[in-house]
């Protein structure tokens, strides 16, 4: 390492395959590190270490006084990679337009200045390079494009930026797509559609060889959703190692673990046996019986049935016009909540593409405001869903009782459901008083309370387990039903941003309260959520949230604001 580098303090990163020599691309001094208090002295500097430190009038006095930009140091390092790896951006345009060549290839691994910038996360870079005609395309001495440095390091942004400039997410040369060496940008590559089953060039391992040798379950889950090949064959073994891996696809699937000891499978006389019956128990049973879809149908479907015994008993026992006019209340907002679009953000291809890169050239693409799944701007109070994998305007839950989420498009439905399903519930407790009094013979005046429990629950058990059930669901419906309407009249918020509300930056939390710039009173509020117009007397605000993407603050008032 020469001088400058050990002064800019700059430590090589190793490469992830720990066989491969020391990368190239880390040599130089990042941008977050301040610049020396002896600054003034960057007179004896010579210019590459003024390009690391970003100092433009060092830089342009030894150009201007002869110095070839496109000359590369002993390392084969050329200003451009220093100026690039660093993110000064002032010295790429000023050497660019000096005759610098973009794609210069320099260092250990002939990388271009691009691929310096991409390993770094350098976006505004990214972008500018782009822009002067890099091309991503080109690969180092790795066989590594952009996009594939930019997934293995986790630039998300860089990767959804490239991808909508036209960059494929994978090589034809058979090399590691994106797709095996990524993280946290898998769930963008899945949402671009690229292959999950496509094997590296070494190993033929495919990214759910890498992601069970990782051992990392999300990834897994992520790549079995997507279709991912169980039985693709790399070089030794199938993607269901059935060695040592095998507790991860158990934790994983939800499975007892099949194979603890690989001996007994590779071994034993019957392994051919024992192979297929696995490979058969992880392929289909938990299709079958651990579907994500069944953790939000396996309660409703519970509470309905319930529900329908019960209500079907109200049929011939109490029926009158009360029931019957809160029953189609109640089964209608129900429908609404359940099948109604709660505010799903859509965007076609071409438009999440332009978003991605408007967001990235303006600076702003940031996975605060962008959707890394969904690829979209979120918008603001938005949220997305990791149930439904959406995302939802004015997100307030996803609620496994209506197996929907609940969002700008069905809240005033979930609120008339919860209400009228309280009704429901208070009508349905006031008939089993009135069944015990006129069918029950009971002493409770004379032997007390708990006799008289064990009377009734013997006169009718079926009765009495419906008024346990409906004291027990009146309970959590009225505490729900306060809790939303005293967050729509009082708060202004929703319960997503009340749980969340030191995330956003529009809200000031204090440890009693929370200020809301949507708080318009309770009335106003009321008026909003409900769109009561009364005849005309009153005048909601409507608003569609699914593409308000920022607010300004009114200053006059200080609480107010209006929609951008």
């Amino acid at each position: 390492m020469d001088e400058y580098e050990k002064e800019a303090g700059c430590v090589p990163i190793l490469h992830p395959e720990e066989l491969k020599p020391q990368s190239h691309y880390n040599h130089g001094y990042s941008e977050s590190t301040t610049r020396k208090s002896h600054a003034d002295d960057y007179s004896t500097w010579d210019i590459v270490k003024a390009t690391q430190y970003g100092i433009f009038e060092r830089c342009r006095e030894l150009v201007e006084a002869g110095f070839d930009v496109r000359q590369p140091d002993k390392e084969n390092v050329t200003l451009l990679h220093w100026a690039a790896i660093n993110n000064r951006l002032d010295l790429v345009k000023y050497y660019i337009s000096k005759g610098a060549i973009v794609d210069q290839l320099g260092g250990d691994l002939n990388s271009t200045p691009l691929h310096w910038a991409t390993r770094q996360g350098h976006l505004s870079m990214v972008v500018q390079l782009l822009k002067y005609g890099a091309d991503p395309a080109l690969i180092d001495g790795e066989g590594c494009s952009c996009i594939h440095l930019a997934a293995q390091f986790g630039h998300t942004s860089i990767v959804a930026y490239l991808i909508a400039k036209g960059q494929v997410c994978s090589l034809p040369a058979g090399w590691m797509t994106s797709l095996h060496i990524s993280v946290d940008p898998t769930r963008l590559l899945l949402t671009f559609n690229v292959s999950v089953n496509l094997g590296d060039k070494y190993h033929k391992n495919t990214a759910l060889h890498w992601a069970v040798l990782a051992a990392n379950t999300t990834v897994i889950s992520l790549l079995l959703d997507a279709g991912a090949n169980v039985d693709a064959q790399n070089i030794k073994v199938n993607v269901v190692t059935l060695s040592d891996n095998c507790h991860v696809c158990s934790q994983t699937l939800g499975l007892p673990t099949l194979c603890s000891q690989k001996d007994v499978i590779y071994h034993a006389k019957d392994w051919p046996l024992s192979l297929f019956l696995t490979a058969l128990l992880l392929c289909y049973v938990p299709r079958s019986f651990f579907d994500h879809s069944m953790h939000s149908a396996l309660p409703l479907g519970i509470y309905l049935a319930t529900k329908f015994w019960m209500y079907i008993t109200w049929l011939f026992w109490f029926w009158n016009n009360i029931l019957f006019g809160n029953s189609m209340a109640l089964f209608y907002n129900f429908g609404k909540s359940w099948k109604s679009d709660p505010g799903i953000i859509k965007a076609s291809e071409e438009q999440k593409k332009k978003t991605i890169v408007e967001l990235a050239e303006a600076g702003s693409l940031d996975l605060s405001i962008f959707c890394s799944t969904c690829l979209i701007r979120k918008p603001i109070r938005s949220k997305h869903c990791a149930v439904c994998n959406r995302c939802i305007a004015k997100f307030d839950h996803h609620c496994p009782w209506v197996g929907n989420c609940v969002g700008s498009g069905n809240h005033r439905y979930f609120i008339g459901y919860l209400f009228f399903l309280l009704c429901m519930i208070c009508w349905m407790i006031y008939g089993c008083i009135c069944y015990w009094r006129v069918h029950c013979a009971t002493s409770y005046a004379k032997d007390g309370f708990w006799t008289y429990i064990t009377q009734i629950a013997a006169c009718s058990p079926w009765v009495f387990w419906m008024f346990l059930n409906s004291v027990f669901h009146f309970m959590w419906v009225t505490v729900l039903i306060m809790c939303q309407m005293y967050q729509i009249a009082c708060l202004g918020i929703t319960t997503n941003e009340r749980m969340n509300a030191r995330r956003y930056k529009h809200f000031k939390v204090t440890t009693t309260s929370i200020e809301s710039p949507f708080n318009h009173g309770s009335i106003r509020n009321l008026v909003d959520f409900f769109e009561f117009r009364c005849c005309g007397l009153m005048r909601p605000v409507i608003v569609d949230w699914t593409t308000q993407y920022t607010i300004e603050y009114d200053q006059t008032s200080g609480s107010g604001y209006q929609l951008v």
